[in-house]
């Protein structure tokens, strides 16, 4: 055997590794370009002094959200699945309530709201309500220049007639309010441009003296 034709298999060797590394780096990069985007984002906290002299605090902690691919890679298709932990506490009994959800925008800037649907949550004792996904999928559908603000929760709860009626609200009295929900399904349709979402809580406070309503917002994160 020359030494011409072993210096032509080794060449063709070493170009079929190489092709082979290519094809697998390629398929690494897609990989990666499909992989879901998990954002965490940072624990917060308000506090409020009321007109009688209460103190009001709100905290955000745990929030997350995981970044879906689009399906079938239209960009009119984003999915997202969120989930955090609220705490209200105040200095003084009180009747407390909280309405925790998301503002959503595409293109547009995202402290504009508009009222939304909906999910399920189940409420349980000592003033904490658990949301954990399944019921609490919502799908939106926005175009360019729009937003909307929806909720998490759906509690069934009489009203003054006795008949069952589902509410965003939840509510306790007392001096501590929690809610938590984990991966709830949020999907988004029609938005050929950037979209961002931000979380929000409405928390009312009732004292014997005073009726105060308080929104604390959320960073803005990227949904695609």
């Amino acid at each position: 055997m020359n030494n011409s034709y072993k210096a032509t298999r080794r060449a063709a060797g070493l170009a079929g590794t190489s092709a082979a590394l290519v094809a697998a780096a390629a398929l690494l990069a897609q990989g990666s370009a499909n992989a879901d985007v998990f954002v965490k984002l940072p624990n917060q906290a308000q506090s409020t002094t009321l007109q009688d002299g209460t103190k009001v605090s709100i905290t955000r902690t745990g929030e997350t959200a995981t970044i879906a691919p689009s399906l079938g890679g239209t960009p009119l298709h984003r999915a997202a699945q969120v989930s955090a932990r609220y705490q209200v506490t105040s200095s003084k009994k009180a009747k407390l309530r909280i309405q925790a959800g998301y503002i959503v925008g595409c293109q547009v800037n995202i402290s504009s709201t508009t009222s939304g649907g909906t999910g399920t949550t189940t409420e349980n004792l000592a003033g904490t309500s658990t949301n954990t996904g399944g019921g609490a999928n919502q799908s939106l559908t926005l175009g360019p220049g729009q937003a909307t603000q929806y909720f998490i929760n759906s509690v069934e709860k009489a009203d003054d007639f006795g008949s069952q009626q589902y509410t965003n609200n939840v509510d306790y009295e007392g001096s501590k309010l929690k809610l938590s929900y984990t991966g709830s399904q949020l999907q988004l349709t029609g938005c050929a441009g950037y979209a961002q979402a931000r979380s929000v809580a409405i928390v009312r406070v009732r004292t014997s003296n005073v009726d105060k309503q308080v929104t604390f917002y959320g960073k803005p994160f990227s949904i695609g």
